[in-house]
């Protein structure tokens, strides 16, 4: 069977969307840092060790059970909606809420007040974005404007049949998804930001008052979120499924700050 590559134009709104997306998701944990140095007196070592866990135990532990789990399972788990879900959002909590508790615990356990626990937040959760959001949508830029000039499509004949049938079918979405979707996908990234930062005021509640129904609150919360985020993006249209991350990123903000209220003028 001959695979036939036929390569769309990507439109110009699109890759002005994803420009914006980029600047933003890389230009917003800057800015947090900067109020959270200035207004809130947080330690700048407190956002880096933030960076850090998330890079350990997201981007490095994390994907290596993915490794190892999909290999073993095979399609068996993936093309179970419900049984992806269930997992992905049990390994996303466990790993980012054991780091987060461990790294407050330990590393902040000398500056742990309510700005460190802020700052944390917005160096876990800003680290993400760069990483998901603003590295990323720069690579589809450059995607994009190769495509358009012709040069991926000659890259890609150099390669074997398998891969490039699969960076093909990986490139597609970047002609075939409207310019406005770009915008939701930045738009998730900032509410992440935010959901992060609010997990770590849970978990820093948890520290600092010992009451373990704190802590579980963080694994529950997270696992909840992501569990049904992924079931919405599958039964829902796009929009939808991120009004309802926004209004779940809303209650579980107002919770995390009515639980740490009594820290905040501390």
């Amino acid at each position: 069977m001959v695979f036939i590559m036929e390569f769309g134009n990507v439109s110009g709104a699109a890759i002005t969307a994803m420009a914006v997306v980029a600047v933003v998701t890389i230009l917003l944990p800057v800015i947090l840092v900067i109020v959270g140095k200035v207004k809130l007196g947080a330690k700048l070592s407190s956002f880096f060790i933030g960076c850090g866990v998330f890079f350990v135990m997201a981007l490095v532990l994390e994907q290596i059970l993915h490794a190892v789990v999909l290999t073993i399972t095979g399609t068996k788990l993936t093309d179970n909606i419900w049984l992806y879900a269930l997992y992905g959002g049990c390994a996303a909590a466990v790993f980012e809420e054991t780091g987060r508790w461990f790294a407050m615990k330990h590393f902040l356990k000398k500056n742990l007040d309510f700005p460190n626990a802020v700052m944390y937040g917005i160096g876990h959760g800003g680290f993400e974005a760069i990483v998901v959001g603003g590295i990323s949508y720069i690579g589809n830029i450059v995607s994009a404007l190769s495509i358009n000039s012709g040069m991926m499509e000659k890259s890609l004949q150099l390669m074997d049949a398998s891969t490039k049938q699969q960076t093909y079918t990986a490139l597609q979405s970047l002609w075939t998804t409207p310019a406005y979707q770009f915008y939701l996908g930045g738009a998730e990234r900032v509410l992440a930001v935010v959901l992060q930062i609010a997990l770590s005021l849970i978990v820093f509640k948890a520290v600092k008052s010992g009451q373990k129904k704190y802590i579980a609150a963080a694994y529950l919360i997270h696992f909840a979120v992501d569990f049904t985020i992924v079931l919405c993006g599958h039964y829902f249209p796009l929009m939808v499924a991120e009004v309802i991350l926004l209004a779940a990123v809303a209650v579980v903000l107002w919770f995390a700050l009515k639980t740490t209220k009594m820290y905040k003028s501390a």
